[in-house]
């Protein structure tokens, strides 16, 4: 075993999301929570907006260890949608809209969501399901409803059943070792306890700005949205359009001052060569840190980036995980002499509460620490 994870574990306090997020709502209800294109919502208006829709879900029976699926495109609702089904205490199920048909229909019929949460116009991808109605918060009449519903935030006594932080917060589906796409349910408690793991590390504040600049049905957005938003940031949720232009994005982030940037490596490989024929726009980043996940990391691609910046301003940091263990399970800084091995890619030390094990072919310990198979495990 390379840590003691259940020492660390152990002083992690359990917690809910939408309670963290009620308490920043609570102490900074103007800051601005979310933004999308030219608008924008505070916490208190966000907070609002999901707490009625939240009450109206629920008094429709939606409450824990139920399924919402949400088939929403990049938008101030997709954050109200999602922040709204986990107040109700149900587990959210991203639907990508631009998912081929017969995958989404392959999710819809294993989760058996109790609500489909979308727009008018995302609306016409979904293929049709029995027996599972649809909340199109874009209706006008739904509007009007909503409006009856209280805007206080629901509590256990409001809910069918009492949240737990072992409730389901989200199910995500991969595409599995057998090519059938399967779901992975991931409690409150993997999210919250993975930002206490790692706070040592990065400190975020409510000064940080972050973009949401992958998909929602992508593991990598829960640790782009829930960072700011329990921490009283500012989430910069990225349009589809903007995320596949390197440019585009370059100048995104200087306009809203981005503090956390997270990337795969190959996106950032080509937002590195926007940002080199952009040296004006370049030397304007408000970046602190700059976060990898999803893919293994080229170092020696990463010579030309701090030939330009600081080692530490922004920081690299190399992060490594699968969505069965939440996002992320180790950590490593780089640097410019890392990037100079020209070493294949390093993933440092597990995350302080979980267990990382060394495996060799046969799942077997190993003595020494070598580049076979790594084991993760998580408390409960």
């Amino acid at each position: 075993m390379v840590t003691d994870w259940q020492s660390v574990s152990e002083k992690i306090p359990h917690a809910c999301l939408p309670e963290q997020f009620e308490k920043q709502a609570a102490l900074r209800p103007d800051a601005i929570a979310v933004v999308y294109e030219n608008q924008e919502l505070s916490y208190a208006e966000l907070n609002e907006r999901a707490n009625r829709l939240a009450r109206m879900m629920i008094s429709e029976g939606v409450g824990p260890e139920q399924f919402v699926a949400l088939a929403l495109p990049r938008s101030l609702e997709m954050a109200v949608g999602l922040l709204a089904v986990l107040k109700a205490g149900a587990a959210y199920l991203p639907l990508d809209p631009d998912y081929p048909a017969d995958r989404i229909a392959f999710m819809l019929k294993d989760a058996q969501p109790a609500f489909i949460m979308t727009n008018t116009k995302a609306a016409n991808h979904i293929p049709p399901v029995e027996n599972v109605p649809k909340i199109v918060l874009d209706d006008p009449e739904l509007a009007e409803k909503l409006n009856t519903y209280p805007a206080g935030n629901p509590k256990n006594k409001d809910r069918t059943q009492p949240l737990s932080p072992l409730n389901t917060a989200y199910v995500i589906y991969t595409s599995g070792s057998t090519g059938v796409p399967k779901g992975v349910m991931i409690p409150h408690q993997n999210v919250t306890r993975l930002f206490a793991a790692t706070e040592h590390w990065f400190r975020f504040s409510s000064g940080d700005i972050w973009t949401m600049f992958h998909s929602y049905a992508f593991d990598f957005s829960v640790w782009e949205i829930w960072g700011p938003l329990l921490h009283g940031g500012r989430l910069v949720i990225v349009p589809h359009h903007v995320s596949r232009s390197p440019e585009a994005f370059l100048r995104l982030l200087v306009k809203e001052g981005v503090t956390v940037l997270n990337q795969t490596p190959s996106a950032f490989y080509q937002f590195m060569q926007a940002e080199r024929e952009q040296p004006d726009l370049g030397q304007a980043l408000s970046l602190r840190y700059v976060i990898f996940g999803g893919e293994a990391l080229e170092l020696s691609r990463l010579e030309d980036w701090y030939n330009r910046h600081p080692e530490n301003r922004p920081q690299l940091i190399n992060m490594y995980g699968i969505t069965e263990t939440t996002v992320h399970v180790s950590y490593i800084e780089l640097d410019r002499s890392m990037a100079a091995l020209r070493a294949n890619s390093l993933i440092g030390c597990g995350i302080p509460d979980l267990g990382v094990y060394v495996l060799d072919e046969r799942l077997q310990p190993v003595r020494r620490v070598l580049p076979e198979s790594c084991m993760y495990q998580e408390r409960g």
